[in-house]
């Protein structure tokens, strides 16, 4: 158990610090993007471009169109069309904004990045006018026809970056721009050209910061995108104590909505041990770690936080992140392993105590103790070595399924109606508080296909559960029903009952129910796990049980009439 719960922590502390590295990496690529879309132009592009009143990013799309209209208007060109490189595809395609040329015929207007006048000059950077698109051998592999297209200028897209002292330094072409039929029947000139190269470098520098600012949007829907999607919470807090993220995980934890992002952190999350993480994380505490207790929708509910700072590559600060794992279930595990053990403890010195006691007094002479004595002294040793076998049995058993081990089964053909009248007949026996009985509902089959020696071990467990929670009394009735093709069964007591929220975990390993009439009984918590996996598992059924404090429990189980012995075999394989 300790190596479980030490393997399953290390590893949710290896996927939390593996969580803050990416974080810190996406958050560093974010600003890094937002620096680039933000960053001051050359002298020599702002000063173009503030003669073409550009405009700030989230008007880029108003302000290309804006600029393609005046280059028509500046050229006298009817058409003014916008083609963009698609790397996937290997051509040059028609993007909005375009000039006298509409939705459906921009769609079309694409050409192979290898052929044409739009390829060429694509390819060589260098501006090409031309006077007579129909005659002209350059330009019969473009979709000019599709626009009517007479004569015209298409000059390159260059995207140039530059460093500090405006020298440039990288050159990337990314498309072309086109001016086509220049009005009153007139003949495009070496000034058109250079006057749409000028405008070009503009158009360039836009489509580039649109590029950048969809980037920007891009990863940072993946972003939140991934962090919604995480089972852990996630909180990320701005250095100026506000949410700048919670995801829908952090967000059920603390009674949250959206709404709460921008919001001040200790306002919105009102939990001391948490802010008391975020501080210490703050300060240059590294792997800061801290238990806090939360209501998650009427359940109390454990969650490990751990806090970091996050820092951008240059060692800008960025805020504190904390990551909330669930640790609820590893605790009570740690708890059912510690009341385990005790109980383990006691169910192996009880039968222990009564044989060394009984042998001991055996040994101090037989003649002292008449031949009914000793056959009762022999009774109970071998009754006690039967019950400390049954629970090595179950702790062996137990260990063999949690290591990927199923119980063999060996199926063979079952009368059931004998297996029932005998584990019914052992059961009252073993009992003169109570009254064991068998009702059987409908007609059973003569046989079935089952695991004799698994099944009676199931209602064996079940009748020994019903008679020990049981302390006053009473019937405890075994009940079965031909359903055709499967049988249920149920075995029903009149005790103490299970509260509804642990009928489901009454089924876990070592899971007990703790209150003060369950105390006075001892037991492993293992026979319930073993059952389940003998219907589960070996018999392919189902299990389940029904319960009213103070009134009594029901367990049923349903199980095939005709057992597919294959398919059985193969998930027990």
């Amino acid at each position: 158990m300790n190596d479980v719960a030490v393997g399953y922590a290390g590893a949710m502390s290896d996927d939390s610090d593996e969580l803050r590295k990416r974080l810190g990496e996406a958050l560093s690529r974010i600003e890094q993007l937002e620096t680039e879309l933000n960053r001051p132009a050359s002298p020599a592009r702002a000063a173009a471009e503030s003669a073409l009143d550009v405009a700030p990013i989230n008007e880029a799309d108003v302000t290309l169109r804006r600029l393609v209209q005046r280059i028509a208007m500046i050229l006298q060109a009817e058409k003014i069309v916008i083609m963009f490189y698609d790397r996937e595809r290997g051509e040059l395609a028609g993007i909005p904004p375009a000039y006298g040329v509409d939705e459906e015929h921009l769609k079309m207007f694409r050409v192979r990045a290898s052929q044409g006048i739009s390829g060429k000059v694509f390819r060589d950077s260098e501006a090409v006018i031309f006077h007579d698109a129909t005659h002209d051998p350059r330009t019969q592999r473009d979709p000019f026809g599709l626009l009517h297209v007479q004569n015209g200028i298409t000059v390159p897209l260059v995207i140039e970056k530059r460093d500090e002292e405006n020298r440039v330094i990288e050159r990337n072409t990314i498309g072309v721009l086109h001016a086509f039929n220049k009005r009153h029947g007139e003949d495009f000139n070496d000034e058109d050209v250079r006057l749409l190269e000028r405008m070009a470098r503009n158009v360039g520098s836009i489509i580039a910061n649109l590029q950048l600012y969809r980037e920007v949007v891009e990863e940072r829907e993946e972003l939140l995108q991934t962090f919604e999607s995480l089972s852990a919470g996630l909180v990320l807090v701005s250095p100026e104590g506000r949410l700048s993220q919670i995801n829908a995980t952090a967000r059920a934890i603390f009674g949250l909505d959206a709404n709460a992002i921008g919001k001040s952190a200790k306002e919105e999350i009102r939990n001391a041990d948490f802010h008391g993480t975020l501080h210490d994380a703050a300060q240059g505490g590294e792997g800061t770690k801290r238990e806090i207790h939360a209501d998650v929708h009427g359940y109390e509910r454990i969650y490990e936080v751990q806090a970091a700072a996050v820092r951008s590559e240059e060692g800008k600060e960025l805020g504190v992140v904390a990551i909330l794992n669930d640790v609820t279930e590893m605790r009570n595990i740690d708890k059912m392993k510690s009341s385990f053990v005790a109980m383990a403890s006691h169910e192996l010195r009880t039968p222990l105590t009564a044989i060394k006691g009984f042998v001991s007094t055996l040994l101090m002479g037989e003649d002292e103790f008449s031949k009914e004595e000793r056959m009762e002294f022999h009774q109970i040793i071998d009754h006690e070595c039967d019950r400390l076998k049954r629970l090595i049995d179950d702790l062996l058993n137990t260990a063999r399924i949690e290591a990927g081990e199923s119980l063999k089964p060996n199926y063979t053909s079952v009368d059931i109606g004998s297996l029932l009248d005998k584990v019914v007949r052992v059961q009252q026996q073993a009992s003169n508080r109570h009254k064991v009985l068998l009702e059987v509902h409908d007609k059973l089959p003569d046989r079935i296909v089952a695991d004799e020696d698994k099944l009676d071990q199931v209602f064996t467990n079940l009748l020994n559960n019903a008679i020990k929670y049981s302390p006053n009394g009473g019937d405890v009735v075994v009940h079965a029903w031909n359903e055709g093709e499967t049988l249920l069964f149920g075995v029903e007591d009149h005790g103490l009952g299970i509260p509804k929220d642990h009928l489901v975990k009454v089924f876990e390993k070592f899971h007990r129910v703790n209150n003060e009439d369950n105390r006075k009984i001892y037991g492993t918590g293992l026979g319930l796990y073993l059952v389940r996996h003998l219907v589960d598992q070996v018999h392919m059924g189902k299990i389940w049980a029904e319960s009213e404090v103070g009134v009594g429990s029901t367990f049923y189980f349903r199980i095939p009439s005709h057992l597919d012995i294959d398919q059985a075999k193969e998930v027990n394989s």
